[in-house]
């Protein structure tokens, strides 16, 4: 463990991944502060020993800073206040966010004598309880070595630098279109497996072991599609903006990527039936009814927010 540093660590956003994100730099020896506008997060990092806050303001100076918020727009108007005392060194913003934001983020901390890194991290609220994420960094050089050692606490080292400032995020919105077309494509392959009287747990595992394998068909339709749990803890809503927001980076930069703009609008529907809230394995219940407990759905949910990550 690096002793040698200023441990005082602000998280902001503790919801599921931030809380945990909290409670594993709690666990480790960081001096941890949270804060999130609902009352309920805040009171459940309190029952694990930290200290909270109820304005982010109150954290502006923490030397080190963990963002876990819902979106783009969110960072744009968290980080400012942070520079308001002086004391900053790095920001580690895990959020899934928007490239343009980040690099903005990176120009304003560079001006401000301190360092932000976009690191979207992979390996859900497990990973994040663990300490054993991996992430996606975009930053200079000079940031990523500020923001070392709270990468390290956060993924054990298993983080990849992509490149500079937003890059991080382009690969994260990449690897989650594509976890989303596959979530699609192995439901479909699964419910044909089925239809020819053949276990989908069998197809699945067969299938994990050659060339047409996937995390997808390995682990997430056998832990929570065919055991009929769906309880990943990753919300549908957040997946599908995820996939939306990779095409939308995409087409910025001249690219149709056809495929993937046919998986969004799945996903899109599904969000129309099944609700933000749904846990983004529930896909499996449109493109895939045959395979699952719950079958196919039946009454539209009503448009609201999608959950914090």
């Amino acid at each position: 463990m690096n002793t040698s540093i200023d441990r005082r660590i602000a998280v902001i956003g503790l919801g599921a991944m931030g809380g945990a994100m909290a409670d594993t730099l709690h666990r480790t020896g960081w001096q941890v502060t949270g804060f999130d506008p609902s009352e309920a997060a805040r009171t459940a990092a309190e029952a694990l020993g930290i200290g909270t806050v109820t304005d982010a303001d109150a954290l502006a100076g923490t030397p080190y800073v963990v963002l876990s918020l819902p979106s783009a727009a969110i960072v744009e108007a968290t980080v400012p206040g942070l520079f308001r005392a002086p004391g900053t060194v790095a920001i580690v913003d895990t959020t899934t966010s928007e490239p343009a934001t980040s690099a903005a983020m990176a120009t304003l901390a560079e001006t401000n004598g301190a360092a932000f890194v976009d690191a979207p991290v992979s390996g859900g609220r497990d990973g994040a309880a663990t300490g054993s994420l991996s992430a996606f960094v975009g930053a200079s050089q000079t940031a990523l070595a500020a923001a070392g050692p709270v990468l390290d606490a956060l993924t054990g080292g298993k983080y990849s630098h992509i490149g500079g400032p937003g890059s991080g995020n382009v690969v994260k919105l990449l690897n989650n279109v594509l976890a989303a077309a596959n979530l699609v494509a192995v439901g479909e392959a699964l419910a044909v497996a089925k239809a020819y009287g053949i276990d989908p747990g069998t197809a699945a595992a067969s299938i994990s072991g050659a060339s047409g394998g996937s995390k997808v068909s390995a682990a997430m339709y056998p832990n929570w599609v065919l055991s009929g749990t769906h309880d990943s803890g990753f919300a549908l809503g957040l997946m599908a903006r995820d996939a939306a927001l990779a095409v939308d980076v995409a087409r910025q930069k001249g690219e149709n990527p056809a495929l993937l703009a046919a998986v969004v609008g799945q996903w899109q529907e599904a969000l129309a039936v099944l609700g933000p809230a749904a846990d983004f394995t529930e896909i499996a219940r449109m493109v895939a009814p045959a395979i699952t407990r719950a079958g196919t759905p039946t009454t539209p949910v009503a448009a609201a927010t999608a959950p914090r990550a």
